[in-house]
């Protein structure tokens, strides 16, 4: 039997499609009207598609086999780590790289446009 953990892998994977499909749909749409810097775009939706699959499989890798040793605490120190080592990164892509706010925050927001859709996909079968 699977555990919970092993069960959300082809989940994760499904959301990193769609989130990939979402941003290029975006990327296309707004390709003739200049209105989006592409640069930014993908760089938003690679850091947020990282941070995504580093905190899936941080959970499955990390905390779970910490979790059957009775070290949450170790596991959730690790996965803590990783939120502030990934608030660095984006801060330094936004305010030394000058990155495009707007078009960022767009490929950013396409992972979470990919759970809710996954999500409701999952609930209606």
């Amino acid at each position: 039997m699977k555990s919970k953990a092993e069960a959300l892998g082809p989940t994760v994977w499904r959301i990193g499609f769609v989130h990939t499909l979402l941003v290029a749909a975006v990327w296309v749409l707004f390709l003739p009207s200049n209105l989006l810097e592409s640069t930014s775009l993908i760089a938003g939706a690679l850091f947020m598609g990282a941070n995504f699959f580093f905190l899936a499989f941080g959970i499955h890798w990390v905390l779970a086999p910490f979790a059957g040793k009775g070290r949450i605490k170790t596991g959730v120190a690790l996965l803590v780590l990783k939120m502030a080592f990934f608030l660095g990164v984006g801060s330094i892509l936004l305010l030394r790289v000058r990155l495009d706010p707007l078009s960022f925050t767009l490929g950013f927001s396409c992972l979470l446009v990919a759970i809710m859709a996954e999500r409701m996909w999952a609930f209606t079968r």
